[in-house]
C-alpha cells in the first residue's frame, strides 16, 4: 500500500505538470494527426483490404506518437537536479517506474481516443461497431509500449543522442507486441470476433506481465547506474 501512495503521489505530479505545461500531450496529438494524415495521401486503402492494411499504419503511428512521448517521460526529473532529489529520499523506486507506466499510459490512451475515430473517418472502415474491441486491443499493446519504453527511456536518460539511441534498442524488443497487436486488430476487422485471435491475444498479455515484472525488479539498478 505504501508504494501505491507514493506511485499516486509521482503520477498527480505528472499530471499538473502535463496540465501546467501540455508539451508532451499536444506534441503527440498533432504528431499522431500528421501521420494519419501523411498515411491518408500516401496509401489508397481499398475497403476488401482494410484489414490487412489498417492495423499496420494505426499501430505504425501509435508507435512513432508513442516514442515521441518517451523521449521526454523524465525530462522533469533532469531538470534542477530533481531526479538526484528524488533518488536521496526514502522512496521505493519501484513507485517512480510504475508512476511512470501509469503517466505514460494516460498521455498514449487520450491520444489514441482521438486518433482511432479519426483513422476510421480517413480510411472510410464502416465497421464502428468493432471500434471498442479495437481500442481494448490497442490498450493491452499500449500497456506493454509503456512498461518497455518507461524502462528504456530510463536508461537512455543521460545519453547524448537519446532520441536516436531510444528506438533503436527499443523496437526490436517491441517486436512480439507488435506482431500480436496487427494481428489481432487483423482478426477483429476481418470476422468481428476476437476469440479467434486468443493466442495473439495471451502473448500480448504475457509481454505485459512479464516485462511490468521485469522492470519493477530492475528499475532501481536502471536509474542508480
Amino acid at each position: 500500500m505504501e508504494l501505491l501512495r507514493q506511485a499516486s503521489w509521482l503520477i498527480w505530479k505528472d499530471l499538473l505538470l502535463e496540465i501546467r505545461r501540455r508539451e508532451s500531450l499536444v506534441t503527440m496529438f498533432f504528431f499522431g494527426t500528421l501521420l494519419l494524415f501523411v498515411f491518408h495521401f500516401a496509401f489508397e486503402m481499398p475497403r476488401e483490404r482494410a484489414p490487412e492494411m489498417a492495423p499496420g499504419l494505426l499501430w505504425l503511428a501509435f508507435l512513432f506518437t508513442g516514442t515521441l512521448g518517451l523521449t521526454q517521460l523524465f525530462q522533469p526529473e533532469r531538470e534542477n537536479h530533481c531526479l538526484d532529489a528524488l533518488l536521496l529520499s526514502p522512496m521505493d523506486r519501484a513507485a517512480l517506474y510504475l508512476a511512470k507506466v501509469f503517466f505514460n499510459l494516460v498521455l498514449m490512451l487520450v491520444v489514441e481516443l482521438v486518433v482511432l475515430p479519426l483513422f476510421w473517418v480517413l480510411f472510410n472502415l464502416d465497421s464502428w461497431r468493432l471500434l471498442p474491441a479495437i481500442f481494448m486491443v490497442a490498450f493491452l499493446g499500449t500497456l506493454g509500449f509503456c512498461v518497455l519504453g518507461t524502462l528504456f527511456s530510463a536508461v537512455t536518460m543521460r545519453a547524448r543522442a537519446r532520441e536516436l539511441l531510444l528506438p533503436l534498442i527499443l523496437f526490436p524488443l517491441m517486436i512480439p507486441v507488435i506482431l500480436a497487436t496487427i494481428r489481432t486488430m487483423e482478426v477483429i476487422l476481418r470476422s468481428g470476433d476476437a476469440s479467434e485471435a486468443l493466442d495473439w491475444l495471451r502473448l500480448l498479455l504475457g509481454f505485459d506481465v512479464i516485462f511490468l515484472t521485469a522492470g519493477f525488479l530492475v528499475f532501481e539498478w536502471v536509474i542508480e547506474a
